[in-house]
């Protein structure tokens, strides 16, 4: 089906009514944004910031470049007079969303449909799902912070654009730091079924764009081939790929247990006739958390430099470029146990998880906060046409975070 027109005056008067008591009602409000990243998630970021005021809470908003994006970061505080904002826990999760192009759904995308024991809608369980309930729990956290019954500040983090690069949570990190806020932990609340995920690999993308010199492909000694330099650098990243993963400092914790290199597009040539002048192609190099980049790098630009060497003794026009398109940092368990412990605790769940997908938590531990992922859904269900997320999950998540904010609360 293609995507419905909203009816903006219907949604308007919902955005304008009462907000919400619950996590469904929440995660259905939420829904209703249309937050994929190539658009503005300003009308959601400024419906959060309205409700935060409303508790009475300070917001401070981080702006992208074009100014038509913004992340919020929101902090209920705590101490004897209710002012301490250093410290404390941080929920974390993303605001925008992939697009629905080209997917076959039975129900309107931005439109939240129950079905059964199912919620469906885009962001359902990517990652919505968990930022619902954490707008819940806010009012709660307030009440307990103007009673004085909060011993740590509970803060709140929403950024956007995680979904092609993670280009929002490290703005949120760089204004924290010139404030001088340092939280305790964070929780990401990604979809992982509310298991405690406490490591997850990183990823580079990388651009390689081959530059040869045409010529009739009778005459192929005259020219230089863009696709034939391509292919053969192709091959080395497939050899050093299939080395990487018999290292002997691999982790069976992961999912897959070694780092990975896959090239994933390719483009070149003109005709069948033409020597081709240009090739270029990706590849993606997801890293375990002590492994980095200079693991693959330094021995694929020693490659480069062999390879550019062949080509300029023939054109020295010709050559071979290399660029780093995206970056997201490994998230580690080095500094997390006492994290780890506590959510254990908490979810009575002592298992601990690896995946090979990246997150916006290795921003977060290499900011010196460590983190884990834990929140409502599968990531099976993510990016998939009828994406959903199990309405027991949203309660296994509201039961999670009022026991992590009952964590938080003095002795009695």
């Amino acid at each position: 089906m293609t995507v419905a027109t909203h009816n903006n005056d219907k949604k308007q008067a919902m955005f304008n009514a009462d907000y919400p008591k619950n996590s469904i009602d929440w995660l259905t409000r939420l829904i209703a944004f249309d937050t994929v990243s190539r658009h503005s998630n300003l009308a959601l970021i400024e419906d959060a910031q309205r409700y935060c005021e409303q508790l009475g809470l300070t917001v401070d908003l981080t702006f992208n470049n074009a100014k038509n994006k913004a992340n919020l970061f929101v902090t209920v505080p705590a101490g004897k007079n209710a002012d301490k904002v250093n410290n404390g826990l941080v929920l974390s999760g993303h605001t925008d969303v992939v697009p629905v192009d080209g997917q076959e759904w039975t129900s309107e995308p931005f439109s939240a449909t129950i079905r059964g024991d199912k919620l469906y809608g885009r962001g359902a369980c990517d990652m919505k799902g968990f930022i619902a309930c954490a707008l819940t729990l806010l009012p709660k956290a307030v009440q307990l912070s103007n009673s004085g019954q909060l011993r740590r500040p509970l803060h709140l983090a929403l950024s956007f654009d995680e979904e092609i690069g993670c280009l929002g949570a490290p703005l949120i990190l760089a204004d924290l730091k010139a404030r001088g806020i340092i939280p305790d932990y964070c929780i990401v609340g990604e979809p992982t079924n509310m298991a405690m995920v406490v490591a997850h690999k990183g990823i580079a993308v990388y651009r390689c764009r081959v530059h040869g010199k045409s010529a009739h492909s009778s005459l192929t000694a005259t020219g230089v081939n863009a696709i034939s330099y391509a292919s053969r650098l192709i091959g080395y990243v497939d050899t050093l790929a299939e080395e990487i993963s018999h290292r002997d400092d691999n982790d069976v914790l992961f999912d897959v247990p070694y780092s990975t290199l896959s090239v994933g597009t390719i483009q070149g040539g003109t005709a069948t006739n033409i020597v081709p002048n240009l090739c270029e192609f990706t590849f993606d190099y997801r890293n375990l958390p002590h492994m980095t980049q200079d693991d693959i790098l330094a021995p694929i630009q020693e490659k480069v430099a062999e390879l550019t060497a062949q080509m300029q003794a023939r054109a020295p026009e010709t050559g071979i470029e290399l660029m780093q398109e995206e970056s997201v940092p490994a998230m580690t368990d080095n500094d997390s146990a006492e994290l780890q412990a506590l959510i254990a605790a908490l979810t009575g769940d002592d298992k601990r998880h690896k995946v090979a997908y990246a997150t916006e938590g290795g921003q977060f531990t290499n900011s010196g906060i460590p983190t884990i992922i834990c929140g409502p859904g599968s990531i099976e269900q993510a990016h998939k046409a009828d994406e959903y997320v199990a309405l027991s999950e949203i309660e296994r998540c509201d039961s999670f975070l009022q026991k992590l904010l009952d964590s938080c609360t003095v002795d009695k």
